[in-house]
This record gives C-alpha cells, sequence and structure tokens, in this order.
C-alpha cells in the first residue's frame, strides 16, 4: 500500500493524454461524446458518473472484472475518501487474483481499464508506466455484480465442487438459492447480518460461500452458483484465463472446402425456398394482422404451401420483409381471394431481385439477418400474456437482437478455421466475454442462433464458413463488402445446364442449374426434392402449363434433346404429342376493351383508320370491335384520330374520363431501417477532442497581458492579433448574461464588434465589444 501518493483527480490524467488517446477513449465509451464536452474537466465528470460506468462495464471481459474487484478490495484497506479511491499498486492487485490469471494479462487489462478512463495512474513513473492507480468513487456501477464474487469463497472452486457444496445444503437453503437463480440475484433478509441465527437458511448458505453478503440485510447469489443451478455451462473461475473453444475429445477438424460447401448448399437451399415463399405469396397473399404483423395461422398455411416448416416460413418472412421483396399494401388486381383490407404479398423489387446472381441475393439475406431487430426463432412462442407472438409483430421488436447476435457468431472468429465448436464450449466462452449477458446467452439462445446462421450459411459444421468469416470481419457499414462476394462465389458449385431424364418421366438435376434451364425445366415439370441434386416429375399437367405459355410440342422436345444428357424416352415423346394434340381445341381470347357502335358505318369508318391499326382492332360483329389495348389509350387514340367517343362501364353506363392521377401501392411500417449506431467513428471523435482542447485553453489562467474593460485597450489587443496572427482569448458576456470564454483567431474589426473564427469550433462569429470584458493575446 501506498496512500502518500498524490492523489490527483481524473481531469488532471486526462488534461496530460494526447489528443488521440483522448479519441480512442472516446470511441471506446461513446457515451461521452454526446453532447460534446466542454473541456476535459467536463469530460472526466461524465466519466465518474455510475451510469456512464455501468456502461463501460458491458465492454469487460471476467479477468478485466476480476482486477476491479482486487482494485475495489484493495481499495478498501486503504480507507473510504469521499471522491477518490486508492492508490492502489500492481502487486496488490496480483496478490489477490494469485496464480489464476498471467501478471502479463493482468497488466494487459490494467492498460485497458486506464485507456478506458475507469482507472488513471499517480505516482512515480517505472518504465513509462505508473505504478499506482486511483478510481472514481462510482466505480463499484462497472461491475456486474454488487458482492465481490470473483475473489469469494466459490471463486477458486471447480464446478464439481460447487456442486458438492449445494447438496450438503438442507431442502429449504436449496430451495431459495433455486428462486434467486430464476429471479433476481438480489435477496433481502434480516438474516443476512454477521450475529443472525447460524443455523437459519440465510447464514448458513453464507457460511458454505453459496451466498454472499452484500450488507446486513441484502444477499446475493454468485453467479457460479447460479449458473449450475439454471443447468446451463459454467461460469469457470477456478482459472481467469480465457476458455478454449475447442475440445481436444470432440470431433476434429474438418476440411475447409467441406465446411464451405455445406455452407454454400444451405445458402442454396435458403434461396430457393425464399424463391417458393415468394411464389405462395404472389398466388394466395396473405392477411395481415391489425398490429401490422402475420398471424400464425398464415404461416401455418404458407408452410402448408410450400412443404416448410413453420420456423423456416417465419425465418424467411422475416428476412424478405426486412428486404421490402414482400411487404404489405393493397393488391394492384381487384380479382385475388383476400378477405382484409391490407394483404402481404410480394413487392416489385421481386422480380429484378430474382435476376440477380446468386452470392448477391444471399448477401442480402445474410444483411438482413445480422441487422434484423427481432429475433425469428421467437416466432410461435408466447410472450407473458399468453399471447402468441407473429412474424414482424411489434412485440418482437428487440433493440439488442442485432448486437446479441454477432455477439454470439464474434469467439467462432477466434477458433480454428474449419474446427467444430459445441454450444456449451462458446456459451462458457460468451460467460467469460461478456460477464454481464450470463442471464441473456444461454444454452437456448445460443443454439437457436446457430441453427438459423447455419440455415443462412454462415456457420456448417460448427464453424464459420469462409463467407461467414468474411461477412463477420467486413466493416458494419460497408453493405457489399466484395471479399465476402468472392467467397460465396468461390463456395457455390459451378451453374449446369444439364439434366437426366428418365424412363419412369422422372427428371434429375445433379447440380444447381443455370437461370434460363432452370426457369424452363420448373415450367415443364413439378419438383419432387430439392437439395444440390434436385428430382423434377414430368406429368399431363406439367405439359399442359408449358403448352399455355405458348410453347409447341416441337419446342418441348427440342429443349428436352438439347439439355438432357441421356436419351429422351419415347414414351415421355408420345405423352407429349398426346397431350399437345388435345391442347387448343377450345380457345378463349383477350382483350383490355371493347368498342360497341350502333352506326355501322361509324365503327367501319374507325376500322380504317390508322389507329385502328396501332390499337390492332379486330371486329368481332358489325357494331363490335375489340382491341388488347388499355382502355385509357383506346379513348386518347380515337379522340386524336378526330372522332368522340364515350366511355361506359359493364352495365352500359357513361363513366367520368377525367385522370384521377397515379395510385401507388400503400406500404407497410418501415422494417428496413438500419441498426442503430452507438458508435463514433475517429473523425467525430477527433473533432469532439479539438473542441474540448479549445475549452481547456479559454478556462486556462489568465496571464497579466490581459487587458481589463477598458475600450482602448481591447481594441489595441485586437488589432495586434490582426497584425500578427495571434488568437485571443476573450471573455464574453451575452444579452442574457451568459459568461463565457473563448479563443479565437481574428478576423476583421469593424462597427464595434469583432469577427473571429473560434479555436476548432464555429467559425464567422461576431462578439459586440461593449460585451467583451477581457481580451488576451496568445
Amino acid at each position: 500500500m501506498s496512500p502518500d501518493l498524490p492523489l490527483r483527480g481524473l481531469a488532471d490524467d486526462l488534461s496530460t493524454r494526447s489528443d488521440d488517446a483522448l479519441a480512442d477513449l472516446l470511441i471506446t465509451r461513446p457515451d461521452l461524446a454526446s453532447p460534446p464536452p466542454r473541456g476535459t474537466g467536463v469530460l472526466a465528470g461524465r466519466a465518474l458518473s455510475a451510469a456512464s460506468l455501468s456502461l463501460a462495464g458491458e465492454k469487460l471481459d471476467l479477468l478485466s472484472v476480476a482486477v476491479l474487484e482486487a482494485f475495489l478490495d484493495a481499495a478498501a484497506e486503504i480507507g473510504e475518501r469521499k471522491e477518490l479511491l486508492g492508490p492502489v499498486s500492481r502487486d496488490d492487485v496480483v496478490a489477490r487474483l494469485g496464480k489464476r490469471a498471467l501478471r502479463s494479462d493482468v497488466d494487459a487489462r490494467l492498460d485497458a481499464l486506464v485507456e478506458a478512463g475507469l482507472l488513471w495512474g499517480t505516482g512515480p513513473l517505472k518504465r513509462g508506466k505508473h505504478t499506482h492507480w486511483l478510481g472514481g468513487a462510482h466505480l463499484p456501477s462497472a461491475l456486474p455484480w454488487r458482492a465481490h464474487h470473483l475473489l469469494g469463497p466459490v471463486a477458486q472452486l471447480t464446478p464439481d465442487q460447487i456442486a458438492a457444496r449445494i447438496a450438503d445444503a438442507g431442502d429449504r437453503p436449496r430451495e431459495l438459492l433455486a428462486t434467486l437463480a430464476q429471479g433476481p440475484a438480489l435477496g433481502r433478509s434480516r438474516d443476512a447480518a454477521p450475529d443472525a441465527d447460524p443455523s437459519a437458511p440465510v447464514p448458513s448458505l453464507i457460511a458454505l460461500g453459496l451466498l454472499a453478503r452484500v450488507d446486513e440485510q441484502t444477499v446475493e447469489l454468485p453467479p457460479q452458483v447460479a449458473q449450475l443451478l439454471r443447468e446451463q455451462p459454467p461460469l469457470q473461475t477456478a482459472s481467469l484465463r480465457v476458455p478454449s473453444l475447442t475440445d481436444a475429445e470432440g470431433p476434429g477438424r474438418f476440411d475447409a472446402a467441406t465446411v464451405d460447401a455445406a455452407g454454400a448448399g444451405e445458402a442454396l437451399e435458403l434461396l430457393r425456398h425464399a424463391g417458393d415463399l415468394i411464389e405462395a405469396l404472389g398466388t394466395a397473399p396473405a392477411a395481415l394482422l391489425r398490429s401490422g404483423g402475420l398471424g400464425i395461422r398464415e404461416l401455418r398455411r404458407l408452410a402448408k404451401t410450400t412443404a416448410l416448416s413453420v420456423t423456416r416460413v417465419g425465418l424467411l418472412v422475416e428476412l424478405l420483409a426486412r428486404q421490402r421483396l414482400v411487404d404489405g399494401g393493397v393488391p394492384d388486381l381487384a380479382d385475388l381471394d383476400y378477405t382484409a383490407d391490407e394483404v402481404f404479398a410480394p413487392t416489385t423489387a421481386v422480380d429484378a431481385w430474382a435476376h440477380h446472381p446468386t452470392e448477391r441475393r444471399w448477401l442480402g439475406m445474410a444483411h438482413a439477418w445480422l441487422h434484423l431487430p427481432r429475433r425469428p426463432w421467437q416466432i410461435g412462442d408466447t410472450d407473458r400474456d399468453g399471447n402468441t407472438l407473429a412474424a414482424l409483430s411489434s412485440e418482437l421488436y428487440d433493440a439488442t437482437a442485432a448486437t446479441g447476435r454477432r455477439a454470439v457468431l464474434t469467439p467462432l472468429l477466434d477458433a480454428e478455421p474449419a474446427h467444430p465448436v459445441s454450444v456449451d464450449a462458446l456459451v462458457a466462452d460468451l460467460g467469460w466475454r461478456h460477464p454481464r449477458q450470463l442471464r441473456r446467452m444461454t444454452r437456448h439462445v445460443v443454439t437457436q442462433t446457430l441453427r438459423e446462421a447455419t440455415e443462412l450459411g454462415l456457420v456448417a459444421h460448427g464453424s464459420l464458413t469462409t463467407a461467414g468469416r468474411a461477412l463477420l470481419s467486413a466493416p458494419l457499414d460497408d453493405e457489399t463488402p466484395a471479399g465476402v462476394l468472392e467467397a460465396m462465389e468461390s463456395s457455390l458449385p459451378e451453374l449446369i445446364d444439364y439434366f437426366l431424364v428418365q424412363a419412369d418421366l422422372t427428371v434429375m438435376v445433379p447440380g444447381p442449374l443455370q437461370s434460363d434451364t432452370a426457369d424452363h425445366l420448373r415450367l415443364l415439370a413439378d419438383l419432387e426434392s430439392g437439395g444440390a441434386a434436385s428430382m423434377y416429375r414430368i406429368t399431363d399437367d406439367s405439359i399442359r402449363r408449358a403448352l399455355d405459355t405458348g410453347r409447341s410440342s416441337t419446342e418441348i422436345g427440342a429443349f428436352l434433346a438439347e439439355h438432357s444428357r441421356t436419351p429422351v424416352p419415347q414414351s415421355l415423346t408420345y405423352l407429349i404429342d398426346d397431350v399437345a394434340r388435345r391442347h387448343g381445341r377450345l380457345r378463349i381470347g383477350m382483350a383490355a376493351s371493347f368498342i360497341r357502335c350502333d352506326d355501322t358505318a361509324t365503327l367501319a369508318e374507325v376500322l380504317r383508320s390508322d389507329a385502328a391499326a396501332e390499337l390492332a382492332l379486330r371486329a368481332l360483329a358489325p357494331t363490335v370491335a375489340v382491341s388488347a389495348a388499355p382502355f385509357r389509350e383506346v379513348v386518347e387514340r380515337l379522340q386524336d384520330a378526330g372522332f368522340a367517343p364515350a366511355g361506359e362501364d359493364s352495365t352500359g353506363a357513361l363513366i367520368d374520363l377525367r385522370s384521377r392521377g397515379v395510385r401507388v401501392a400503400a406500404r407497410s411500417h418501415s422494417t428496413t431501417a438500419g441498426p442503430r449506431r452507438g458508435g463514433i467513428g475517429p473523425g467525430q471523435a477527433h473533432a469532439v477532442v479539438s473542441r474540448m482542447r479549445t475549452a481547456d485553453r479559454a478556462a486556462g489562467p489568465v496571464s497579466a497581458t490581459a487587458s481589463g474593460a477598458a475600450g482602448e485597450t481591447v481594441s489595441a489587443l485586437i488589432q495586434l492579433a490582426l497584425r500578427t496572427g495571434r488568437r485571443l482569448r476573450i471573455g464574453y458576456v451575452d444579452a442574457q448574461g451568459a459568461a463565457s470564454r473563448h479563443v479565437v483567431h481574428a478576423r476583421s474589426l469593424t462597427a464595434g464588434q469583432l469577427v473571429a473564427d473560434e479555436d476548432g469550433g464555429e467559425t464567422d462569429l461576431h462578439f459586440p465589444l461593449h460585451r467583451v470584458t477581457r481580451v488576451e493575446v496568445l
């Protein structure tokens, strides 16, 4: 202990740091930069507040928490001070942690805590670094718990030893532990006092180390005990080193190509299922709930139509809606069979999206998932009131969903490529990285997140794919990282343009088809099984479907002969000819508009005009003609040709021909808003630091060359600054009587006003001389 060292505050420490160090502090703790602090003194005050320290504690790993606990424990022995804790030496911290952590790791955490403004050095330097540290009075707010559990009785016990202590406790104490494990870890009891009856449940648990005393009326359940009671992977505190993500006794390493191929296969399946869902919604749009979500009944209908699970459909709906490929609104066609005012259907963006390269469509789905402010795997669950959670509903909204999703996958970046990581190992690692999130990063949450990542092709065989690793490493603001597209493109199997037609009228496709060939084949045959190798079946109905598009039997036969690596069976040729022979005997035409005229001569004149050729008018009777052109176009062309047509509806009543303007489909709530950015960039951080430096200079001590309020002296000093280009520090009182100080570059002195640019701040400021209280040339 060295309590006699100088007790300087954080403001003094920050004032001596470089601009780059202050910028790093603001980037690490972005809450300190909003609004921009006026000087390092204000910055220090914010950094020492309990709220800001609590936010900073969100980023601390388990070893950093242990270092803080050791610091606080050593500072408590020195005695309480009103504002400062410490000074505490490095040896004090190391002695309390013992051999559970390497000294180099402890030094790294101390340096990181100093850089983050949670601690700061004092006393003489040794090898360029301080040997003692101070902290603020609210430093305990950075801890994830109230008591010092990493220094407590169970801190150095193994999970088996802790489980044995739990088993030795009585039935009533175990019930108390179970209650605290499922609810808040803090509990209040009169038996928490040191002089309580030792046979009572609370004192007996404190004696066993299974409860920690916070004060005479409050106890807290240690997180090591809580994890065991919740049957979660235990929090290892006997050693404070980073837990291993890979188990030597677990499955061995996979080949990287195998992992990438599996991920690419999942990506292809995801896109194929997305196409099936889009087609299903285009055929039969889904009804929207009043809240704007998609109900579980509609999800089940879509799951039955697409032969997918409800969970899969919920994930696809969320991802497609995020990209505005499906949305809610009034449909363009009035003959759709729906019962709601608005329906959930594909948007016009789908047609362009379908022609994008595979890797680009996959990237859009992956980006949508990473930034989604909901957890799709919760769709179908019930809330506290027993209501079923619907897709796209506001009840599913969680601003931390995207951050938590990325936090689950980030540890896999540190694992050896293509080496599987088990769920329990990942949960244990997350507990070490994010001690505050122990209650959130459960086995269930991690399992469901990994399942969704696997379905998107980001994870395969328990490890990140090359494309997934590249995407997680790419900058958050880069929506089309080239490295990710290249990684997925190289992982995808090469597109083929052939298939195998078999005697039982099935078509076997040994790989992903080129888009044109796939479109023709889906038109001619029905998909029976999808995947890397898919199977189609040709039937009477599928052939008729192809003929309905205008193709002839000759064109269908030529397509099969061109792309089939096996001879086309004769039975299939006969089937195509037979269906084609029966197809088209009964013909149904299409017309968008009709022309009716009781005067046959007038109609004959219309048919002989140039407008008739442009509109492709066709006479069905002496008084009736039809056109494929829209109603509005027919009216305008005949008016331009000199005729005076009138419009009528299906009942023969005249209608208003005036234009009603452009109509667009209604859009639902904004589901594509990007994730909220809680941080700031280096440029913003340096701008804030520049303004703080200016404020510090303005608040500095006044020199002997400073003027008083005399007008001649003020003017003389301003003129001197204008001639020499030196800066001025001025005292100023505004119209409301608020006093302030500024460091400025004088530009001119005219009409009793100083026009100047603030150093590192605003430009073209006007200071009336009669409000300037002091001027100092710097």
